[in-house]
């Protein structure tokens, strides 16, 4: 049967290989195909996995020619963020640093996403260890917005929303540390969920700050990231991550209940925010609408210390980065300074040479922070703040059961337009309050902007292990804005067509 995986959800995926339209063997070569027209001009990945995709697919294609149940995801194109640990691969999490690692062992969420039936196809660009928002911190290379070349896709997880943008995954994985996930959907046009802190397991994902740290899926529509939901938290809680809890669920029982009755809280005082782009405001507020009109009722809420996030942020992230990133010392791991007379002259000369430069600052950073003397002044006064941040949180969501809210102040930058640091920090001023608070959020797009003709989309916020309900009202929002489509956003025009196709 000819198909072109461009036109086909995950569901759908994975119901052809079941009924035996196609075989997985099949959809990984049309995957492979597609990536092979396409990777050239978006650069969303470090490394491809061909046989890791072809092998796995040939177990499906064993497994139903048994007369086994296949999985719910069997068949279905998978990218990987390149700070998680994959066997056979590398995991360089886009820095010199580990430009030869290979990963010893597969990460916990990877895994399960494998025994769900998907296929691995490759490892996506990434700023380097998730210091950044817009992927042009990666070591290697640069990864295009497929819907402008001129353009980033977002970060840190740019190259897992590009590789869904561009129809060469049909799935993804980010991991979302102050909006890596929804930040770069919105500007790539998919979907991109940051789940409750816990819901999905860390094991083998490189860290980067252990109490901000989350890993989610991208995809095309809400209802393929509700199927990944599904794969990434069946088996339970995960006893090689600490953190992990029990969030194992039907993530597509009552995804198409509606809203009717239910409660969006609306913050006005993030709607007035400096910076806020008008077709920005103008799409949230069109959401807001669409919301009502399915039933719904908004109801203005208040986040009297959301001002502080950034800065409470910028303490606790990099002071949790110099601690994560200390093992990377050219002795244990990472890159080896050769030549070097000491031990110490060794280390020094390795990190100086193997870390970027945003690494590099994010570490002094955290250095200093936690330094006597200052551990008191500010990494404290940050944590009080999260605290605060935390309770706005839970009052909030007595009253409503998702705040609406941008995804970014504006749609996807010109590469290098954002070269001050702290612009660049601003950009993720709508996502950094989840993850200090531990919540859920989902980046949903909505069509194309009047201004900037590029993707633009909203976020909901959720309350801790609210994940279904906030899926289910991602949903309404996605329904609204269709029109009838599988999805908002086609694959974005300038990939649609090149490869992908199998006869």
């Amino acid at each position: 049967m000819p198909f072109n995986l461009d036109d086909l959800t995950a569901a759908e995926i994975a119901s052809g290989v079941a009924q035996g339209s196609f075989t997985a063997t099949e959809v990984a070569h049309a995957a492979l195909a597609a990536i092979d027209a396409r990777e050239g001009a978006i650069g969303a990945y470090l490394e491809l996995t061909p046989e890791l995709a072809l092998a796995a697919a040939a177990r499906i294609d064993e497994a139903r020619s048994a007369g086994s149940a296949l999985p719910p995801l069997a068949g279905v194109p998978l990218a990987v963020k390149d700070n998680m640990n994959l066997v056979g691969t590398h995991t360089t999490c886009a820095s010199r640093m580990l430009e030869t690692y290979e990963s010893p062992y597969t990460a916990t969420c990877v895994d399960r996403l494998l025994a769900a039936g998907c296929l691995p196809v490759g490892k996506a660009n990434m700023d380097e260890f998730a210091f950044g928002s817009s992927t042009e911190s990666s070591a290697f290379h640069r990864t295009n917005n497929p819907w402008d070349p001129a353009r980033v896709p977002g970060g840190s997880s740019g190259g897992s929303a590009a590789a869904v943008a561009a129809g060469t995954a049909t799935v993804s994985l980010g991991s979302d540390t102050g909006g890596s996930i929804r930040q770069p959907a919105a500007f790539c046009g998919v979907v991109g969920m940051k789940p409750t802190y816990g819901a999905v397991s860390r094991y083998g994902v490189t860290a980067f700050g252990s109490s901000l740290d989350q890993v989610g899926p991208f995809a095309r529509s809400v209802r393929d990231v509700a199927l990944v939901m599904g794969g990434l938290t069946a088996g339970g809680r995960d006893p090689l991550d600490g953190t992990s809890q029990d969030a194992s669920a039907d993530y597509l029982e009552h995804l198409e209940d509606g809203v009717e009755g239910g409660r969006v809280g609306i913050v006005p005082a993030l709607m007035d925010a400096e910076g806020l782009a008008p077709e920005v405001r103008r799409t949230v507020e069109d959401a807001a609408s669409r919301l009502e009109a399915a039933g719904a009722q908004l109801v203005e809420v208040s986040l009297d210390h959301l001002e502080a996030a950034i800065a409470s942020y910028y303490v606790i992230g990099p002071a949790e980065a110099f601690s994560n990133l200390a093992r990377f010392d050219g002795v244990r791991y990472g890159y080896q300074e050769p030549g070097a007379a000491t031990l110490a002259e060794q280390s020094a000369l390795s990190r100086a040479h193997g870390f970027g430069q945003e690494a590099k600052r994010r570490q002094i950073l955290g250095a200093y922070l936690l330094s006597s003397g200052v551990y008191d002044r500010y990494y404290y006064a940050a944590q009080k703040a999260r605290t605060m941040i935390t309770r706005d949180y839970l009052a909030a969501f007595e009253q409503v059961d998702v705040i609406l809210m941008p995804p970014s102040p504006h749609a996807a930058f010109k590469f290098g337009e954002l070269a001050d640091p702290t612009q660049m920090y601003l950009s993720d001023m709508y996502t950094i309050s989840l993850n200090i608070a531990g919540n859920p959020g989902i980046s949903v797009p909505t069509g194309l902007g009047a201004d900037s003709g590029l993707p633009v989309g909203v976020q909901l916020q959720g309350p801790a292990f609210g994940d279904r309900k906030l899926l289910r009202f991602a949903r309404a929002i996605e329904r609204s804005f269709a029109d009838g489509k599988k999805s908002v956003l086609p694959v974005a025009p300038g990939c649609a067509g090149k490869g992908g196709e199998l006869a």
